[in-house]
């Protein structure tokens, strides 16, 4: 979600420590997922995980003195930004984690940044192209194309669109960052848009999940599988939330973007010392490409390098 750019703030300590436990926390939405999916269909995984973080954030809300948001205009708008920021990412990566691992599926969701300053040059007035950040989109790009090209030269099998899926998230969650701007300047506080947003993803998944999955007639999850959807709800969704705006407001959006090279790290480190995932050297030479896209794009690295 986008917030105003405050990128005169400093890094404290302590700043850093939550910087860290926000992308470990992240990091492990796509470890936990990798779990589910190995007993649950994927609308199921989604509705449960929707509906917990929001039942936990409105007892947050009301345990901290604040309120829903109200008003049909304001609730249009936060189906509209759960459609695109929720409901369709949530899902099109659970669906892709069906066929590839998390860790691929953490670095190609890291792309977020570059699909972000590509469309923000054209839909926004404040957030134009230079000639650094269209070359760290290139850069990155770039790394997407090692990373499915391989797999594409073979035609568009399951694994092809499995990446391709989360490409297509990364480009919703692009789109619901650039809406998020609108809707802060309804007014609404950050726990607001979240609670509501999360509300409004449950209203629309619960329906979805009953005729498509029948939940019914599932045979009863694993104790692991269980454990793994409320940690994806509760931690990853829920408490994440709360934890990147304490760092928006600690820190600034400017400094907040480094999460972005933290989370696939995190994400491949679960992945291979938990679930015995294996990578191959195209995915770590795309994830350097991104990476360096992503160095590009925040500048302060280059900024750093003599000359």
């Amino acid at each position: 979600m986008a917030a105003p750019t405050n990128s005169n703030l400093t890094m404290t300590p302590y700043a850093w420590g939550m910087l860290v436990t926000l992308s470990i926390v992240w990091g492990g939405t796509f470890f936990f997922q990798e779990i589910a999916v190995q007993e649950l269909p994927v609308f199921t995984i989604v509705s449960i995980r929707v509906l917990i973080a929001a039942l936990l954030l409105w007892a947050v809300t009301a345990l901290t003195g604040n309120t829903l948001p109200s008003g049909l205009k304001i609730w249009a708008a936060l189906f509209l930004l759960a459609l695109v920021n929720n409901v369709i990412p949530f899902t099109l990566i659970v669906w892709g984690q069906q066929e590839i691992s998390s860790g691929l599926a953490a670095i190609l969701n890291a792309t977020v940044p570059l699909f972000t300053v590509l469309i923000a040059h054209f839909v926004t007035t404040d957030e134009k192209l230079t000639r650094t950040k269209f070359a760290g989109v290139i850069i990155g790009l770039f790394g997407v194309i090692v990373i499915i090209g391989e797999d594409a030269l073979e035609g568009i099998g399951i694994a092809v669109l499995a990446q391709l899926a989360v490409l297509v998230a990364s480009l919703a969650y692009t789109f619901g960052g650039l809406y998020g701007r609108k809707i802060q300047a309804m007014g609404l506080t950050p726990l607001g848009i979240s609670t509501g947003q999360l509300i409004a993803s449950s209203v629309i998944l619960i329906p979805v999940a009953l005729l498509a999955d029948e939940p019914w007639t599932l045979s009863l999850p694993g104790t692991e599988i269980i454990i793994a959807v409320i940690a994806l709800a509760s931690v990853s969704t829920a408490f994440a939330y709360i934890l990147f705006f304490r760092i928006l407001a600690t820190a600034g959006a400017t400094n907040l973007m480094l999460v972005t090279f933290l989370i696939p790290v995190s994400a491949l480190a679960l992945g291979i010392l938990i679930l015995g995932e294996v990578l191959e050297t195209r995915h770590i030479v795309g994830l350097l490409c991104i990476g360096a896209g992503l160095a590009a794009i925040d500048g302060r690295l280059l900024r750093k390098l003599p000359g």
